[in-house]
């Protein structure tokens, strides 16, 4: 689907915010005032300088930036490559709810999918094996329901949720904090490419835009805005998700987070969450309750037969994260035969080895 944004009005929406120095507030200020970005091109001045700086009300009366907007309008040309702007029939219309909604959102891939009933998915960049699969599970069996999935694209949890988001039925977003003609991570470039052709990829900065560290918290309340509700897995203390968390309350979506081990610092984010009242999940079909969708989830994988040796051991291992001494200990096997069946369960991902030398059940 194509913005409806016609060339003419493209380059004057272009000329204006890329005026560096100019922001969205100030963007939106002015289009109040005088009604359309060819209008403010063509204030002047005198009448400009009530709203803006007078470096900046020279620049906007000399036409703005042409040749960042050329630079643009060149972009557009590619059949996957649109902008949708403030007033477009394509803007998505949640984004109109929250303070700041960007003037330009730069759209990689299917613009349709901005106003398709969306949840957000984020979490930790240093995911665990259980986290990624957690991740791309939900978001595989929410897209098949019908739920398009959000996330930032970044390592971990985020690439997990677009793998699942695009290989089901609704597709994905990608929100990310660069110019889209650039990819950050650069290890997501294969996963980029696959959301331009099956799924979208969304942007408010501008072609060019490098990977600055300011960009990503808020390029968050874009992810969250975008999305009827945010589901974080695995999240530390400190993590960036628990912003996006934070600005999906504050935009007056729904939370929900997924609890964990309570030995495992990828958890207690999460675990803050909940005590904060964000609603707890341990199925996606708990997210299509809330929202009232019918789809029906897909079953869980059939769990080890336990009247194996290895069984038994996983039995043992129980749903917390346990060191190989403390196995040994707990089945009074030796250690080799503890080794061999930890490798079978391995190799089976039924469990995860993690720095330590510590055992972790993966479900």
């Amino acid at each position: 689907m194509k913005a409806s944004v016609d060339n003419a009005a493209a380059e004057a929406w272009l000329r204006l915010t890329l005026v560096r120095g100019l922001g969205g507030a100030s963007v939106r200020q002015l289009l109040t005032v005088f009604g359309s970005p060819q209008q403010v091109l063509e204030a002047g001045i005198p009448a400009l300088r009530d709203h803006v700086t007078p470096e900046i009300a020279a620049l906007l009366a000399a036409g703005g930036n042409a040749e960042a907007a050329a630079t643009t309008l060149d972009w557009l040309e590619q059949p996957a490559n649109h902008i949708v702007v403030l007033g477009d029939a394509a803007y998505p219309r949640l984004l109109l709810e929250i303070p700041d909604p960007p003037p330009v959102l730069y759209v990689k891939g299917d613009c349709s999918l901005l106003n398709r009933f969306a949840l957000a998915i984020v979490g930790s960049r240093n995911a665990t094996a259980q986290g990624a699969a957690n991740a791309e599970a939900f978001a595989r069996t929410l897209s098949d329901a019908g739920i398009t999935i959000v996330s930032g694209l970044a390592l971990g949890v985020d690439a997990a949720a677009h793998r699942g988001g695009i290989a089901g039925k609704a597709s994905s977003i990608a929100v990310v904090g660069t110019g889209l003609d650039v990819v950050y991570p650069a290890r997501n470039r294969t996963l980029a490419h696959a959301l331009a052709e099956r799924g979208a990829l969304v942007s408010e900065f501008p072609l060019g835009t490098p990977a600055l560290a300011a960009n990503f918290p808020r390029r968050n309340r874009v992810i969250s805005g975008l999305s009827r509700g945010c589901l974080v897995i695995e999240a530390a203390l400190q993590s960036g998700s628990l912003i996006t968390a934070r600005l999906a309350n504050e935009q007056g979506r729904e939370v929900f987070a997924l609890p964990g081990s309570i030995h495992s610092p990828l958890a207690k984010g999460c675990h803050r969450l909940i005590k904060q009242g964000a609603k707890l999940v341990d199925d996606a079909s708990d997210i299509l309750e809330e929202f009232n969708f019918t789809g029906t989830p897909a079953a869980a994988g059939p769990a080890p037969a336990q009247d194996s040796a290895a069984g038994q051991l996983l039995e043992s291992l129980g749903h917390d994260p346990c060191s190989f001494d403390t196995l040994a200990a707990r089945t009074g096997l030796a250690a080799d035969n503890v080794a061999a069946m930890l490798l079978e369960l391995e190799l089976s991902g039924l469990i995860e080895k993690r720095p330590g030398n510590i055992y972790r059940r993966m479900r």
